[in-house]
């Protein structure tokens, strides 16, 4: 008689059958890929200019120190951020601390009034044609040039820092706002009519998740000229913010202290740059550049 036949799926005598763990590897390939494509970039050009810049100030001429001497005068700032040793003698967390504050109340001011003043815009042709004009003007003064005007009507530095960082970060949000406004697409608008939406209905529903991509992207240009506007005004009005530490440096020709100020200047402006994309990206859903 015929042995019986094996069925077709019967694993081989002596070799088992094993299931390979597919879903606890897919995410530390993803995670691989992303950390190859993302990061890795970044830091072989970061360590190619770093050793451009080694090689270029190690010379006795230099008149910049090379980054293994910056490491070096500033390491006590580094491992140290919170010292306080009184007045504008405190370490670099105090510093950018102090300057961000500033920047928080001045740029929420003008997040508030130019979103108001960018959907007035949007929203009246009798107020684009005679407000536009005027904000295409003021828009391209410098912000430092605020600043003697600010100390003129304010008797006090920080209420004209604070201006230096509103009268800098409003106009984006108001030009943003109001082209967000008047491209909502008019089947929005119907619909909003047909519905006999009232005007805070409208403002609400209609209009602000509509406009909100156009409104985050002036609110992103905004947070970064309201951080380069506090850098500049504080060389100028004194007290302790990182602003007035690299110019206080420049002042005491510690150079190194001010590649380092910069280096955390930079680090801080793309870090605000980041939070206010991603609130933006969560509150379009994805529609807003990010």
């Amino acid at each position: 008689m015929n042995a019986p036949a094996k069925p077709l799926n019967a694993p081989a005598a002596g070799i088992s059958k094993t299931v390979k763990p597919q879903a606890s590897t897919g995410w530390a390939k993803r995670l691989g890929k992303d950390l190859v494509q993302k990061v890795l970039p970044p830091l072989v050009i970061t360590a190619f200019l770093l050793v451009v810049w080694q090689m270029l100030c190690s010379g006795t001429n230099a008149s910049l120190p090379p980054p293994s001497q910056v490491l070096e005068d500033t390491w006590e700032l580094i491992v140290d951020p919170f010292y306080d040793n009184g007045g504008t003698d405190v370490g670099m967390a105090w510093q950018l601390l102090a300057s961000l504050e500033r920047v928080a109340y001045g740029y929420l001011m003008a997040a508030v009034a130019g979103i108001a003043l960018g959907v007035l815009v949007g929203q009246s042709t009798w107020a684009m044609r005679g407000l536009d004009p005027l904000f295409q003007i003021l828009r391209t003064v410098p912000p430092l040039a605020w600043l003697p005007l600010s100390l003129a009507g304010f008797k006090d530095s920080h209420p004209s820092a604070l201006f230096v960082i509103f009268i800098t970060a409003i106009w984006p949000i108001i030009i943003n706002t109001s082209v967000g406004i008047r491209n909502i697409p008019d089947d929005y608008r119907n619909v909003a009519k047909v519905l006999r939406l009232n005007g805070w209905e409208y403002f609400q529903k209609i209009m602000l998740p509509a406009a909100a991509p156009y409104i985050f992207s002036g609110l992103r240009i905004g947070v970064g000229l309201s951080w380069l506007a506090i850098i500049a005004a504080e060389m100028l009005i004194g007290g302790v913010g990182i602003g007035f530490f690299i110019w206080d440096a420049w002042n005491a020709s510690r150079i190194s202290d001010i590649i380092l100020a910069l280096v955390y200047v930079g680090l801080v402006g793309f870090i605000l740059d980041r939070i206010v994309a991603f609130i933006g990206h969560r509150v379009t859903r994805g529609t807003s550049a990010g």
